[in-house]
């Protein structure tokens, strides 16, 4: 495994940072807060175990009680359909808010199930929306979060609704290598933490074609597949394949 590929795989030791020293800091928190706003916002989080692959942060149906931030490792937010099969929402990636879409009704609408060792912290919802209203700052990245959520919601049905399948994949693995790199990772080489099965849930197409598109941007010279680990060796062509613009890329996938 190369250097590029194990600096994605992030570690789970050290999880006793203080925020303000977090290389996350910026991604899930507001810039320019103060230290003793900080030190307010620490004092909130919960300490929490590492949460092992399959095991739940909360299930559909449960009361809102925190909101939680991706600090190392992968999670997944699904529903279950009438007959009882799983519809996967999201892929949420270190620096990321989860839990933000029960706020309407106080009650999580979907499950978020971790695809691997991770870890999170965990805040209070009202105890966080106390401290919102005398931070500006928190207040707002919170709204900002929740616009972001909606305009992947937005470009997600544009995926399905207007993208073939060759499209969905590269629009898919797009997102997830702008994703890394705005977390100070490679943008070309990355592990994959969800399974082929998932993705093709996600992307609502066949496993079949999912495992066929793989194997044919391989065939193009377009990435190599070793496995979990992606190394995407023509990033123009990908782009182009999922149809964005160098300038505009797709930064969410979940």
């Amino acid at each position: 495994m190369s250097d590029n590929a194990s600096k994605n795989i992030v570690s789970i030791s050290g999880l006793k940072q203080a925020c303000k020293h977090c290389s996350l800091h910026d991604l899930c928190l507001p810039m320019g807060v103060d230290d003793s706003d900080l030190d307010a916002l620490e004092s909130l989080l919960k300490p929490r175990r590492p949460v092992q692959r399959n095991e739940h942060l909360y299930r559909a149906g449960d009361r809102l009680t925190s909101i939680y931030a991706v600090r190392s490792g992968s999670v997944k937010t699904y529903s279950l359909t009438n007959d009882g099969r799983e519809q996967i929402t999201g892929f949420h990636l270190p620096g990321e808010l989860i839990g933000l879409d029960a706020i309407n009704d106080n009650t999580h609408p979907c499950s978020a199930r971790a695809l691997e060792t991770s870890s999170v912290c965990e805040m209070p919802f009202d105890q966080l929306e106390h401290l919102a209203m005398r931070i500006p700052g928190l207040q707002h990245q919170l709204f900002r979060i929740m616009s972001r959520e909606l305009k992947s919601d937005e470009q997600f049905m544009t995926l399905l609704g207007k993208k073939n399948a060759d499209e969905r994949l590269a629009s898919f693995l797009v997102g997830l290598s702008n994703r890394f790199k705005e977390r100070g990772y490679s943008a070309t080489e990355f592990n994959l933490s969800m399974s082929r099965n998932d993705i093709a849930n996600y992307l609502g197409l066949a496993v079949e074609t999912v495992s066929r598109l793989f194997s044919r941007l391989q065939d193009d010279g377009i990435m190599t597949v070793d496995r979990k680990l992606i190394h995407i060796t023509d990033l123009s062509r990908l782009n182009q394949l999922a149809g964005v613009s160098c300038d505009k890329p797709m930064n969410r996938t979940g």
